[in-house]
């Protein structure tokens, strides 16, 4: 069987497992207390904050274990926004945060820039620079993008914030397992379970000198940052989790970015109209994202579940809201028929080679099932031949798109209505990929217009 959402949340690493059944028996009790089994559970908690500041590269007393590393996020951004609140409330992110980030910075209560991506999902440094302000109050930045597996440039955007006086917090989920994060940042957050640790608890840094105020109710616990009794035999079990895969990251990430780089370089070869997304170099080693035209995203991951592959996916056809992912819209590209490869540690070559194997007759069946979509209403407008896609989903407006533009002659146009959301990256993309023209976008009287040029 095939586990291939990593990046959602790694398998249990067998060292975790073992921390966590041994710490059961010595570490239930109070560390607060200071009779002996309080002593004995307050020497396995400071052990686990000694280990995971090590592999951060922090000092002990920064570092806080929290419920989880969205709880790590909400903490980080308002304690900071609070310590700074004379400065002002203005908060900088990237286009392509995680959605904890980008919750915390709406309930902030201040201003909020967003700073671009580029097709790849890399910001511009010099973006995060134009961005701040008198009343920039802190900056926010991924270590690398959990949907296409970018790496940012943190130490650049560091030191431009750095240079401004103004604190970065960065969001380490998907990379700290393979290394420390690099640069001046301020503060930290992450989460066990994507390195293989037990779900439930995240790390939250906050360097020395840093102003920060905790909101909300506190106690004695974790300085006050993160209240609640200590789940620690989950927390001896993220920090001996995070040792051990740090140990196996030079060596694994060489094997499974060859893996990765096999799946990039296949399946454009293996299957039609794909068009592969995210940095083709400077990304995580076990991450592979692509997207497939004329493809129901939820109809392809039940395919490939049915051939024992769990994978994830950015399109809209697998959210309940409808709308495509953020990254992929930020990014700009293709969002119809969007998977998620994310290969845990340890994932076997001959895995990769059977899900190679299978994907493209995956493909066909979707595809077969949506090439006879209900007939679109064409007409002609004068010269151009109109479709009416309105109230149909992902990806049939382009499916009913590219049965028509034949019957269109080189230099005439198609206009395509349509009121589903993900259409706005999903024809601009199309026309991409086929060598067509994108006019532009246009309100019509329900939807929008689409309106595209055939070149050839």
């Amino acid at each position: 069987m095939g586990y291939f959402d990593a990046a959602s949340s790694a398998p249990l690493h067998p060292v975790a497992r073992q921390a966590l059944l041994a710490s059961f028996d010595e570490g239930w009790a109070d560390p607060a207390r200071l009779y002996r089994e309080g002593r004995r559970a307050r020497m396995l908690l400071d052990a686990a904050r000694e280990a995971a500041a090590e592999a951060v590269g922090c000092r002990a007393d920064e570092l806080v274990f929290t419920s989880s590393g969205s709880r790590a996020v909400h903490t980080g951004v308002a304690g900071a926004l609070a310590g700074r609140r004379r400065v002002g409330r203005h908060l900088i992110v990237s286009a392509v945060e995680h959605s904890s980030v980008l919750h915390s910075a709406e309930a902030g209560g201040g201003s909020v820039t967003q700073v671009p991506v580029d097709r790849g999902g890399a910001v511009d440094p010099v973006a995060y620079g134009a961005a701040l302000r008198a009343d920039t109050a802190l900056a926010c930045l991924q270590s690398a993008n959990h949907e296409v597996g970018t790496e940012q440039p943190v130490g650049a955007v560091a030191e431009v914030c750095r240079e401004a006086g103004v604190p970065l917090l960065v969001d380490a989920a998907q990379s700290l397992g393979w290394g420390p994060v690099d640069g001046g940042w301020s503060l930290l957050t992450a989460s066990a379970h994507k390195w293989g640790g037990p779900s439930g608890v995240g790390l939250l840094v906050v360097r020395k000198g840093v102003r920060f105020a905790a909101q909300g109710p506190v106690d004695e616990r974790e300085s006050g940052r993160a209240p609640g009794f200590e789940n620690i035999p989950a927390i001896v079990a993220a920090a001996a989790s995070l040792r051990a895969v740090r140990a196996e990251a030079a060596e694994e990430a060489v094997r499974l970015r060859e893996l990765t780089d096999r799946i990039r370089a296949r399946v454009p070869r293996l299957v039609s109209d794909v068009e592969v997304v995210g940095d083709p170099v400077r990304r995580l080693p076990g991450v592979v994202t692509f997207s497939c035209l004329y493809v129901d995203g939820e109809a392809l991951l039940h395919e490939l579940d049915r051939e024992g592959f769990s994978v994830s996916s950015g399109s809209s056809c697998t959210s309940s809201t409808l709308t495509p992912s953020h990254v992929l819209r930020a990014m700009g590209v293709l969002s119809e028929g969007n998977v998620r490869v994310s290969l845990p540690l340890g994932t076997a070559e001959e895995d990769v080679e059977r899900f190679l194997a299978v994907l493209p007759g995956a493909v066909s069946a979707v595809r077969e099932k949506l090439g006879a979509p209900v007939a679109s209403e064409v007409v002609r407008e004068e010269d151009v031949l109109v479709i009416d896609s309105l109230g149909k989903r992902c990806p049939i407006p382009v499916i009913e798109l590219a049965k028509v533009i034949g019957d269109v002659p080189v230099g005439g146009l198609v206009r395509v209505l349509s009121d589903d959301e993900a259409a706005r990256l999903d024809i601009p993309a199309w026309c991409d990929m086929r060598g067509q023209e994108y006019v532009g976008a246009e309100t019509a009287e329900k939807g929008t217009a689409y309106v595209v040029r055939r070149v050839s």
